[in-house]
């Protein structure tokens, strides 16, 4: 299998399987000197690991890193950092039942055509477990940059549509949002979103989210106009996260709706500080970043794996039916905040030492 390799300048590589011993990066092109500390991994983890709540999968994975190579006296060297997580609780009887028949929504079927053979242990390589060594690569990112650009670089995401029930966008609350099951950043929809998230549960289906992920304090500058567009880099980047499958920046799709006196973002100036009146490009001009906040927002699917019955065929060509059983989110749009995080993360670092490498030599 190709293309396990993410980034230009900053790459990182994962490696493993969902029911695998291990699953882990290898992180190539961070700069030297920048203070890193398992915990700092650890913190960005800990947002994304399953069993947290009754509203995501009951798998309990401590998911705790272990730095092997990469890092000395607290500080990288600038040579390649090696991350290991351990696997502790695969039950992989689970889909002994299933691992001839193809799950409707999966990749099993694509990936079987593909390479004549696949991991049916949980999805093996296509399973969102993949997903904790990017968020990994990320706080190592999210280090870099809150040291090269400063302080007031931030970067927060948040769930803003569950199934059919979105919330109110001018109500996001940064703290709220992590503290909650959710990532939810407007309170008042909290409750509504419980109610209708255990109804799906118990009705053993699943549904789908809009997440939203915001990047404050980017420098201008960032992107390259052609073939390396920060929006493009910033797409590609949320569309190869599992089960996405559709991408916005700032105002997106929705822009089609729009005149042009009301998409384009007025500019002034204040104080010497040059201002917009509105951010329907989502901090983003003709492929480079503007200073505003970069907004970028992903659909999320329904999880595939439900325990509804649903017709498919199995390995052999025949018609059959399924029911997957075992532990599953039923949204897994809300665990995929903290990996939107970490995708923001990576891509601006991309950019930002593309953009040294060019302009600041």
């Amino acid at each position: 299998m190709s293309f396990n390799t993410f980034g230009k300048i900053f790459r990182f590589t994962t490696w493993g399987e969902s029911h695998g011993p291990a699953i882990g990066c290898v992180v190539d092109g961070c700069p030297p000197n920048i203070n890193i500390k398992e915990k700092d991994i650890q913190t960005e983890l800990n947002k994304r690991k399953p069993g947290q709540s009754k509203f995501t999968t009951q798998r309990k994975e401590d998911d705790k890193v272990q730095i092997l190579s990469g890092v000395f006296l607290g500080k990288t060297t600038g040579t390649p950092i090696s991350m290991i997580i351990y696997n502790k609780d695969m039950r992989s009887r689970d889909y002994e039942t299933i691992k001839n028949k193809f799950r409707p929504g999966h990749a099993d079927y694509t990936y079987f055509k593909k390479y004549g053979i696949r991991d049916y242990r949980g999805g093996g390589r296509q399973s969102a477990r993949e997903t904790a060594a990017r968020v990994a690569a990320g706080a190592i990112a999210k280090k870099v940059l809150e040291k090269k650009i400063g302080q007031k670089y931030k970067v927060v995401g948040a769930v803003t549509q569950i199934g059919i029930l979105g919330c109110d966008i001018k109500k996001w609350d940064d703290k709220f949002i992590s503290q909650n099951p959710f990532f939810c950043p407007d309170k008042s929809i909290l409750k509504l979103w419980e109610k209708y998230l255990l109804s799906i549960r118990k009705a053993g289906s699943s549904c789908g989210a809009i997440i939203e992920v915001r990047a404050r304090g980017v420098p201008v500058g960032l992107g390259a106009p052609i073939y390396a567009k920060l929006d493009m880099e910033l797409a590609a980047a949320m569309m190869s996260i599992n089960a996405v499958k559709g991408v916005n920046i700032g105002s997106g799709m929705n822009s089609a709706q729009l005149t042009g006196e009301q998409n384009s973002d007025e500019i002034f100036q204040n104080k010497k500080k040059t201002k917009f009146k509105s951010n329907n490009a989502g901090g983003i001009l003709g492929g480079i970043s503007s200073g505003q906040d970069i907004i970028v927002s992903f659909a999320v699917k329904p999880t595939s794996s439900i325990v509804s019955s649903r017709k498919t065929i199995d390995k052999f060509g025949k018609n059959t039916s399924i029911s997957v059983r075992g532990r599953h989110d039923p949204c897994v749009g809300i665990r995929a905040v903290p990996i939107g995080e970490a995708m923001m993360h990576c891509v601006l670092l991309d950019q930002y030492l593309m953009n040294n490498a060019q302009c600041k030599s």
